[in-house]
């Protein structure tokens, strides 16, 4: 399977990204992970994996990291429907947060650059989004893709629920991008259940840069977001 080959030399602005796909597709009452779900012909993976390699974009190195039992279906995936895309394999763990600490394991070989953290079943995410969140990391250390919430939004109470001033809020996607060194330090703490995403990781050691989003950057969790994408695709 190609990979980018070692001694590498990079600068602070050298890009890198970790796509995470741990799925099981049990929501999506499939046959198979939803990373493996066919999309217009192709993965969705193929598809998430597209948008990184975009040569615009220059990323220098992209790792994978999936679970241990899917490795040898990806092998097969990958040869038959992307072969020219260059990447690296890594196991994951038994968490989204293990399974980072594993991808980042992977560009030790790298002392400077910004990384970004992807989920695999985003497969629509426009490559402005990308972009605008790698400029944004380079700029401010951390950076994270975000849109405002559509619908009105309720807390929850002992007593009931209660108003959300919606415009102070935002739903978080991917991809989340940092400064490499701040990344591997936020991810040599202790694991916390706290710990949804992987800006709740970083966010204790440094200030989160939020970057407008986009409604089409769908995480592909039940049948009804497949059929949108497809549609958005078409």
């Amino acid at each position: 399977m190609p990979s980018t080959p070692a001694p590498v030399t990079s600068s602070p602005d050298t890009r890198l990204a970790i796509i995470v796909a741990g799925g099981s597709g049990t929501r999506m009452g499939a046959d198979r992970p939803k990373q493996f779900l066919e999309l217009r012909g192709e993965p969705v993976l193929v598809h998430t994996l597209r948008r990184f390699a975009e040569p615009s974009l220059g990323v220098a190195r992209i790792v994978l990291v999936l679970p241990a039992e899917q490795l040898s279906v990806w092998q097969e995936l990958h040869a038959r429907y992307a072969p020219e895309l260059a990447l690296t394999v890594a196991t994951g763990g038994a968490t989204r947060w293990a399974s980072v600490r594993q991808g980042l394991a992977q560009l030790k070989d790298y002392g400077a650059g910004v990384v970004a953290v992807h989920d695999g079943v985003r497969p629509l995410t426009p490559t402005s989004v990308i972009e605008n969140t790698y400029v944004a990391a380079a700029r401010h250390g951390a950076a994270v893709a975000a849109v405002a919430p559509k619908d009105s939004v309720r807390g929850l109470s002992a007593t009931g629920s209660y108003a959300l001033d919606r415009s102070r809020l935002r739903l978080v996607q991917t991809p989340q991008c940092f400064e490499l060194e701040l990344l591997r330090r936020a991810y040599q703490l202790p694991e916390l259940p706290t710990f949804t995403d992987d800006a709740s990781v970083v966010e204790d050691l440094h200030p989160i840069q939020l970057v407008p989003g986009d409604y089409r950057n769908l995480k592909i969790t039940t049948p009804e977001d497949l059929l949108l994408a497809e549609v958005l695709l078409g």
